[in-house]
């Protein structure tokens, strides 16, 4: 499909506060989850939103991680829209720039452009009490100076993985080369041939180490923590496939399905560590079939329970750790100097530029953010004892807000657009009940929450990310699971299926009601 280019942008006007009022409902982001909240509106037949986007383009997480090897590490085939299903996929494991291109066609099917402000990025969100409406702070080469845009309802579609991490190393400020993060990939610096340090072994790491250690002179690998990895069973989807899947209807939907078996029986090893033993054999053959040095492959294996870190997939991660340009070092940085880095036993390794691969804030990611809530409550003080919300989408004290993939709605084991769609129905039958009942807000209870929060913490008790001997982003600094789903998908689906209306308070400004 044609992409629509930036000249021929139609114009959206924001309404002021007087006639025509404020939209039904702001959007912020054109991610998956964000684009998948539009056209949920406009299936039910609310046309009077808008979309707030920071960049000039959509696409989210896959517009932002331009890495070299940026691929999924979900299958394309269940990594997509359950309702958009594409038939031509190339590859299992899709690639930034198709799954990009996905998100671009769906844009332009559903029309969803003339929804989207671009240049538009969100500084801040109040509520106001006097109008039960979400007052939007923006600021970018497309909004006016001091500009609000006013929304009945405010849906945060940004997902937890946006911010990037860059830790604060001792002497990073004196380093004189090039430094950058994976999910902000410098493509005007020439890596060929230099001398590179990555600190950071994650998900993103995994896939540019063996992109770039083919080119540059020298790569420094530091490693906090191994990672469990699993091999890629990535192979190009056949004319065969592609022509069933067009032509034969459920042939498509049989292998999504398959597919969404095969990775929700991992949650079964998540609850109960010793499953998953088997699997972490695997993960140890695949080391020692891909890695021959017995150093090496010491450095290389996890201490702790597999599944306590998310799981990775990779065939070609080892094999570039074994090239003789590259090393892995387990030390840890104790400074950085103009031109080196300084592990913590005392070696210096010189460097020309350094990569993080240091993955996102997640629990802390609303640390710094200005929401402001009911009678004046601040998300930090609604938060001071750790993230929550109820089935990680709606917020006690802060009416009309919706967060898609919000605290406890993250997975390790499938693909996170099942859990999307089905926040967006959830949302949908929040906005459903309030057009019913004539309210201009609805807002969880704090029992509610409180109970939810606590069913959370209790189903995590003895889960391989809480009990599995090691640190992730699914703990907040005090080891409290805020950010995993602690039980399986089909769990969730059938949690959010129906809206308990109990559940919430609705009302007008004058009266309240529950």
């Amino acid at each position: 499909m044609a992409e629509t280019t930036a000249a021929a942008r139609p114009a959206v006007v924001t309404p002021a506060a007087g006639p025509g009022g404020p939209y039904k409902v702001v959007v912020i982001g054109t991610g998956f989850s964000g684009l998948g909240m539009a056209i949920g509106l406009k299936k039910a037949g609310v046309h009077d939103f808008v979309i707030l986007e920071k960049a000039d383009e959509v696409g989210g997480t896959w517009r932002e991680n331009t890495y070299p090897g940026c691929a999924c590490d979900i299958m394309s085939l269940l990594y997509s829209y359950s309702f958009e299903p594409k038939a031509d996929w190339s590859r299992m494991f899709p690639k930034q720039a198709e799954l990009l291109a996905y998100i671009k066609d769906i844009v332009v099917k559903y029309d969803l452009e003339q929804h989207i402000r671009f240049e538009t990025e969100v500084t801040g969100a109040e509520y106001d009490d006097a109008t039960d409406t979400w007052r939007v702070s923006v600021a970018g080469n497309g909004a006016a100076p001091g500009e609000v845009v006013r929304g009945r309802a405010l849906v945060a579609g940004m997902g937890p993985l946006h911010q990037p991490n860059v830790p604060d190393l001792p002497g990073l400020g004196s380093f004189a080369g090039t430094t950058f993060h994976s999910a902000e990939w410098d493509h005007d610096y020439d890596l060929a041939g230099k001398r590179v340090a990555v600190i950071g072994t994650g998900a993103s790491a995994i896939q540019f180490v063996p992109q770039i250690a083919r080119k540059v002179g020298s790569l420094t690998l530091f490693q906090r923590t191994p990672p469990w990895i699993m091999p890629k069973p990535d192979r190009r989807i056949t004319k065969v496939e592609r022509a069933l899947f067009r032509r034969v209807p459920g042939v498509q939907r049989g292998y999504r399905n398959g597919i969404y078996l095969l990775q929700e029986s991992f949650v079964l090893g998540f609850k109960n560590p010793r499953l998953l033993k088997a699997a972490s054999s695997i993960a140890q053959l695949h080391l020692a079939r891909q890695v021959p040095d017995r150093e090496l492959r010491r450095k290389l294996t996890p201490d702790y329970t597999m599944g306590c870190k998310r799981t990775l997939v990779s065939s070609d991660y080892y094999p570039a750790l074994t090239r003789p340009n590259v090393e892995l070092t387990t030390e840890g940085v104790a400074e950085v100097r103009a031109n080196s880095i300084v592990a913590r036993d005392g070696t210096e390794y010189p460097v020309d530029a350094i990569i993080f691969g240091t993955g996102f804030h997640v629990t802390d990611a609303f640390e710094h953010a200005h929401i402001v809530g009911r009678n004046g409550l601040r998300i930090q003080d609604a938060w001071k004892d750790g993230i929550q919300a109820h089935l990680g989408v709606t917020v006690a004290g802060f009416p009309n807000l919706f967060l898609l993939l919000g605290p406890n709605s993250g997975l390790g084991h499938n693909s996170m657009i099942f859990i999307i769609e089905a926040q967006i129905r959830y949302v949908l039958q929040c906005l459903r009940m309030m057009a019913g009942t004539g309210a201009s807000r609805i807002a969880v209870r704090d029992s509610v929450q409180d109970k939810f929060n606590q069913w959370v913490q209790k189903k995590s008790e003895g889960a391989v990310w809480v009990a599995g001997g090691c640190t992730s982003w699914y703990l907040d600094d005090n080891g409290v699971n805020r950010a995993a789903w602690p039980a399986s998908t089909v769990n969730y689906w059938l949690r959010t299926r129906r809206l308990n209306p109990a559940d919430f308070q609705v009302g007008a400004p004058e009266r309240v009601s529950g």
